[in-house]
């Protein structure tokens, strides 16, 4: 009997420890500078969107949170760099839909796709816009569709290079309209843009925050978003799935971090994100861009980037995309 009573003892001081380590950890954290890899494009939508979090979490905790950019190689560079760095919650690299497509676009990458990158949160996300010139012939998207159904291949639309995301969600629209287009693939969205604002093609798709400005002031017209329903902010911009396109996707930004980081750690930078997602300065900046905070929990980030690089995975081998 006293045996069992000083065992008993002895479990409650060790679980009253772990509990006081676990506890003093998570308080602790960060004692420094924690470092956001950047794998987009300085000046788009997605290092706009980093930047803005990195400050609201600088702001939030009173330590650094800082923006480091490792662009190329469609994000590769960044995530290989993440993927291994150590895993003490002080190296993060930004995420967006690229990144569930990379295991199917690639068969070999220098870190495991599925595991090496644990989700942290999907902060914000957008619907990707369907535009056109505004000396286009096409008023609208029911316009377009029925010419190029009557006229395979002689619509042409503009992505920022083959196997990006603007790639991937015009062969998902082409496929559920049961139309065939043309693809020009250019070194960027910035060059794609150009092209569509010269109308030297006929369409393009691309995050609509990128192109809030042009379409304020009528440099490209947009005939659709991709978002299930009516934007905020956009009510009167008709969907794909009111104009008969059964596609509904959207352009998300999110956090990963090296595999083995603490939970701990994983879920202080999610409620962080929360807390910065529940600020009114934040929710002002987001909508300013078009963009809809979100601040999904590890769990759920997982599981929606196991459901978009299934679906991606299937528009890359139905359209047959190689990048190698």
């Amino acid at each position: 009997m006293k045996t069992s009573f000083i065992q008993a003892a002895a479990c409650l001081v060790a679980a009253a420890l772990l509990v006081a380590t676990t506890t003093t950890a998570s308080a602790e954290y960060p004692e420094r500078p924690v470092k956001i890899i950047n794998p987009f494009a300085v000046g788009g939508s997605g290092d706009t969107m980093q930047r803005l979090f990195a400050q609201k979490l600088s702001e939030r905790t009173g330590k650094q949170f800082i923006v480091e950019p490792k662009t190329g190689a469609g994000g590769r560079i960044a995530y290989d760099f993440v993927a291994k760095s150590r895993a003490d919650g002080y190296t993060l690299v930004g995420a967006d839909p690229g990144y569930a497509v990379l295991g199917a676009l690639y068969a070999k990458l220098p870190w495991d796709h599925a595991n090496d990158l644990v989700p942290v949160t999907m902060y914000a996300r957008a619907p990707f816009a369907i535009l056109v010139s505004p000396q286009s012939r096409f008023k609208t998207l029911g316009q377009l569709l029925d010419y190029a159904r009557a006229n395979p291949g002689k619509i042409t639309y503009g992505s920022p290079g083959t196997g990006t995301i603007g790639h991937f969600v015009m062969e998902l629209v082409q496929r559920e309209a049961n139309v065939t287009l043309t693809h020009v693939p250019y070194k960027g969205g910035s060059e794609a843009l150009v092209a569509l604002m010269g109308n030297t093609i006929d369409l393009m798709v691309t995050g609509a925050p990128t192109v809030t400005g042009q379409v304020k002031s009528g440099a490209v017209v947009l005939l659709a978003l991709t978002s299930q329903n009516r934007w905020p902010g956009a009510d009167g911009v008709p969907t794909l799935v009111e104009q008969g396109v059964n596609v509904a996707t959207y352009l998300w930004f999110g956090l990963m971090a090296p595999k083995g980081t603490p939970q701990s750690v994983v879920d202080y930078l999610h409620q962080q994100v929360v807390g910065a997602l529940e600020d009114p300065r934040t929710k002002e900046a987001l909508q300013a861009q078009g963009v809809q905070g979100v601040g999904t929990s590890p769990a759920e980030m997982g599981r929606l980037l196991r459901e978009d690089s299934k679906a991606w995975t299937q528009v890359v081998q139905t359209a047959k995309i190689s990048t190698e």
